[in-house]
């Protein structure tokens, strides 16, 4: 047995996990596919803040310094994630990718590219940007452009004096399309498919995610009213813009559809200054052309895929028996789905909340259930 416990993934939801069985006394190894800790924020885009502030965004044992500010940057959640794993005392295996889960006797056994590895325990913490979900348009081959998905955007420099169209409207695909409009791209169009709830990311002094924390057990009815006062007062009517009205509140259309609001960095300056312009979902292309839901053809230079990503899960885990039909695990923190005993799932959730917040909280619940039953 190579651990009591396997913890696969060295990002914010692996170390938080592993230092909290590390002061309850377990035996942890955290595996990761990736070369240093927080692989995974490297190569994030060079924009990116946590929308959760500093103080919300802690992970257990260890505060985020003060002189990150309140919204970290991309490079200091590398910086704090460094400080994180060496404040604990965890040291990760890297180059180690897990493919495959099997049950064998009373453990688990993991099937890696470095060889087998086997422990009581297991828990899942790769997060949910595990692989990138780039569409396959039809007609795509005739299109003399340039497609990336937005995992392989860093910066708008490359793009300025291009036409560009941005696939998506979710957080990633929102900030993308307002660094692109504020860096220079000749024109930008942002493809909606799923018209987003927007709201501010502070509302006054006040952090927007704070007042949300309790969101994800507030029912609708109770709680998109006021959101809804909320994004008329601070946001306003984006309709004017061609922005399209989401179909439901921001606790409703969460829980239908997955779909967590679009916090507003600078999106919606630029749409007020006409430098970025919704336009219908990409449906194809065509004769070189992108051709969009309503018809239009457009013929930009680039066209990033903010088509979010998958959490890797289905190859590991699928015929276990515990994730949904979106490929969401059926549990996450302390619980467990029946017929996989000790495996368990933390940050693989979208909460409302904050996930850096979900992930303190399940990190700790799973390592309290974790060594009750090791012990």
């Amino acid at each position: 047995m190579d651990a009591d416990v396997l913890v696969v993934g060295a990002g914010p939801a692996g170390l938080a996990t592993a230092a909290c069985l590390r002061r309850r006394g377990v035996d942890v190894l955290v595996v990761d596919r990736g070369a240093a800790v927080g692989d995974s924020w490297r190569a994030r885009y060079d924009r990116l803040h946590l929308h959760t502030p500093r103080i919300q965004s802690a992970l257990p044992g260890l505060r985020v310094p003060r002189r990150y500010g309140r919204w970290v940057s991309r490079d200091d959640v590398v910086a704090y994630l460094g400080e994180y794993a060496r404040h604990h005392g965890i040291r990760p295996r890297f180059g180690t990718e897990v493919r495959r889960l099997e049950r064998d006797g009373d453990l688990w056994k993991a099937e890696t590219d470095a060889g087998p590895l086997q422990a009581r325990q297991i828990v899942l913490a790769g997060g949910w940007n595990g692989v990138p979900k780039l569409p396959s348009w039809p007609g795509q081959e005739s299109f003399g452009g340039e497609v990336l998905h937005s995992s392989a955007y860093r910066n708008p420099a490359p793009f300025r004096g291009r036409d560009v169209l941005v696939v998506g409207a979710g957080n990633t695909g929102a900030e993308i399309a307002a660094d692109l409009a504020e860096g220079g791209a000749a024109r930008v169009r942002l493809a909606v498919r799923t018209p987003p709830n927007v709201i501010p990311r502070q509302v006054g002094p006040v952090p927007t995610t704070l007042l949300g924390i309790t969101l994800d057990v507030s029912p609708a009815w109770l709680a998109d009213p006021l959101n809804r006062f909320l994004q008329r007062r601070f946001i306003g009517d984006l309709t004017s813009y061609g922005l399209p009205a989401a179909p439901a509140g921001v606790v409703a259309q969460a829980r239908a559809t997955g779909v967590t609001p679009t916090i507003d960095v600078g999106l919606v300056r630029e749409l007020r200054a006409g430098r970025v312009t919704p336009v219908a979902a990409l449906d194809r292309f065509e004769e070189g052309a992108a051709v969009l839901g309503d018809g239009t053809r457009l013929t930009p230079d680039v066209v990033v895929a903010a088509t979010g990503y998958t959490s890797g899960l289905a190859p590991v885990v699928g015929h276990l028996g515990v994730l949904d039909d979106r490929g969401r695990p059926l549990a996450h923190g302390r619980h467990t789905v029946a017929g996989a005993p000790g495996l368990r799932f933390v940050g693989l959730a979208n909460p409302l909340k904050g996930l850096l917040l979900q992930i303190g909280l399940d990190a700790r619940a799973a390592a309290r259930a974790i060594a009750g039953e090791l012990s």
